[in-house]
């Protein structure tokens, strides 16, 4: 049995099966619903019920209050319809989201590389094609791990039967423990995707910054390596920020696509270089990296962040120091369980992050 959903304003209509969410029939069928954590705790996804009837499923008490819930308000990714509904969303979708709809497949672990002392990379060849745009995420289904887990995908979009993923162990993550110290060549894993709003505005012509710190460069890779292969006339600029040389990975790749292409700039920096890295690059965090090649002048640019917490929020307060604002500014934090992820706090600076 299913129920037809139409969302407003958009006018969207979709089939919602029974037991599932209105979110995931959404995604499913290529209609972008605001969202966040997925699981009913964050209420990025709070919606109206305009008419009809709706079981709430399991919604946090926090995101989704009693006088909320009197009033008709759900939570997308745990509300199941009961009838017929009409619903409204905040939705904002820029013109430039394909919202190519998330599908389920299978992914073969054909290699995995030691691509840092902390990050591995993981290429999976898929049971079928996928279409994504380079920034996006997919949802990993990890044995023995409850729930999913979110990666960014660091192939372009161009290698549809392939997925690479850069996967950093970090404390108390189960997930990540599990694919750095189980995981074999041969595995497969259920997968689905694609997810997100990071990607680029391909129709702005500015030219674009991309800061990126620790496994956060997954996302930046994608969209540089898609914007190159389409020959983009922009100039490009990566900012990759580590530690050490040990940590500042696919450095090779990135001084190729440098000497390769005129339009594209790689600067690296270290803020905790080794004396036997002989590092001669920049010294310091990569958003200070960026003052200093851009004279802490940022404006005429796009600028899309990836990367810890700290990084992100350094990396906006120079960028907006350096005179680039909210239209021009796209980020991806990755929050992990070391962080926290569940407990936090959306950027006050952004209404739509």
């Amino acid at each position: 049995m299913s129920y037809e959903v139409t969302i407003e304003p958009t006018g969207d209509v979709i089939e919602v099966e029974e037991g599932q969410t209105i979110l995931d029939a959404a995604l499913r069928q290529g209609v972008w619903l605001p969202f966040a954590c997925g699981h009913g705790t964050c209420a990025t996804c709070k919606c109206q019920v305009v008419e009809g009837d709706v079981d709430l499923g399991n919604a946090s008490p926090f995101a989704l209050m009693d006088m909320e819930r009197d009033e008709g308000k759900i939570l997308a990714c745990c509300a199941m319809p009961e009838s017929d509904l009409t619903i409204e969303a905040d939705i904002d979708v820029d013109p430039d989201f394909a919202g190519h709809p998330v599908i389920d497949f299978v992914g073969t672990v054909t290699d995995i590389l030691d691509l840092s002392p902390t990050i591995k990379g993981i290429r999976f060849e898929l049971d079928r094609e996928v279409e994504f745009q380079a920034g996006q995420y997919v949802n990993l289904r990890i044995p023995g791990v409850e729930g999913t887990r979110a990666f960014s995908i660091a192939n372009k979009p161009s290698d549809n039967r392939t997925l690479e993923l850069h996967v950093r162990k970090v404390p108390n993550g189960a997930g990540t423990t599990w694919l750095h110290e189980t995981l074999q060549v041969g595995d497969t894993l259920d997968i689905s995707g694609p997810y997100g709003q990071f990607f680029v505005r391909k129709s702005d012509e500015q030219d674009v910054i991309f800061i990126a710190g620790g496994s956060g460069l997954s996302s930046p890779q994608s969209m540089i390596l898609d914007l190159l292969e389409a020959e983009d006339p922009r100039q490009i600029y990566l900012f990759q920020g580590a530690r050490n040389v040990s940590e500042l990975y696919n450095r090779e790749l990135f001084e190729g696509l440098d000497r390769e292409y005129d339009n594209f700039h790689y600067i690296p920096a270290l803020n905790e270089p080794l004396e036997e890295d002989h590092w001669e690059g920049f010294k310091g965090f990569v958003h200070e990296a960026a003052i200093a090649h851009f004279d802490n002048r940022f404006s005429g640019h796009k600028a899309y962040l990836c990367g810890p917490p700290p990084m992100i929020d350094a990396a906006i307060t120079a960028l907006m120091q350096g005179r680039l604002f909210e239209r021009d500014i796209h980020m991806e934090r990755f929050f992990t369980a070391a962080d926290g992820a569940e407990d936090q706090p959306r950027s006050a600076l952004f209404k739509r992050i």
